[in-house]
């Protein structure tokens, strides 16, 4: 079952405190300092932080709902997860960050000591990290950002989607083709919502339906 959101969806306002305002100029200044020895982001993007990176994965909570525990598979330079994870509502929250690369997963370390961002860090592969880990922890939202094309998300995903999650994906302008692919036989419900930060960009959010 699909649902496009129209273009003329309101863009959710983001109203950050000033402790959040605070972390993220953190965040900032740590991804510019790495970005000179790691390639985290574009080069062509770290002008614009802001808006390319920080608002592009904020946007997100308009659609997550109420959250405890939040999974992001392969967070590389954070984004959605580390943001998300400044963000957090509640004391007890917990965003869990998957990611292979060493050198990303250290950045990511250094960016949750510095912010206090509540985070955990697994140095693997998604497809063995994440189902024992969801065999752990009950997920309410499940992220990725320019990971795979979303049948492959699907899959990497189902593990926590099957037991409720949300699923919440950043993609670019070839979403309405994958969604397209995906949707003919798929026991999910989908929602294409235009993205707040880029005119060519969607978010996927998709449950699965229930049995």
């Amino acid at each position: 079952m699909t649902d496009e959101v129209g273009a003329g969806f309101a863009k959710p306002l983001i109203e950050l405190t000033s402790e959040q305002q605070v972390r993220l100029d953190i965040y900032k200044s740590l991804l510019l300092r790495w970005q000179r020895k790691i390639n985290l982001i574009s080069n062509t993007t770290t002008a614009k932080i802001w808006e390319r990176h920080f608002l592009d994965s904020l946007q997100l909570l308009a659609w997550s709902g109420a959250w405890l525990n939040w999974v992001d598979l392969g967070s590389g330079g954070g984004f959605p997860g580390m943001v998300v994870a400044i963000m957090a509502p509640d004391p007890r929250c917990t965003v869990h960050l998957i990611e292979v690369d060493k050198r990303k997963s250290a950045f990511l370390a250094e960016v949750s000591r510095e912010t206090g961002a509540p985070v955990e860090i697994h140095v693997d592969r998604i497809e063995r990290a994440l189902p024992p880990l969801a065999k752990m922890v009950k997920f309410d939202a499940v992220s990725a950002r320019a990971l795979a094309p979303l049948s492959e998300l699907v899959e990497l995903s189902w593990p926590v989607l099957q037991k409720g999650a949300c699923g919440l994906f950043l993609k670019g302008r070839e979403a309405v083709f994958e969604l397209t692919n995906l949707a003919a036989g798929s026991n999910l419900s989908i929602k294409l919502v235009p993205s707040a930060t880029d005119p060519g960009a969607k978010i996927v959010v998709l449950r699965a339906l229930k049995t």
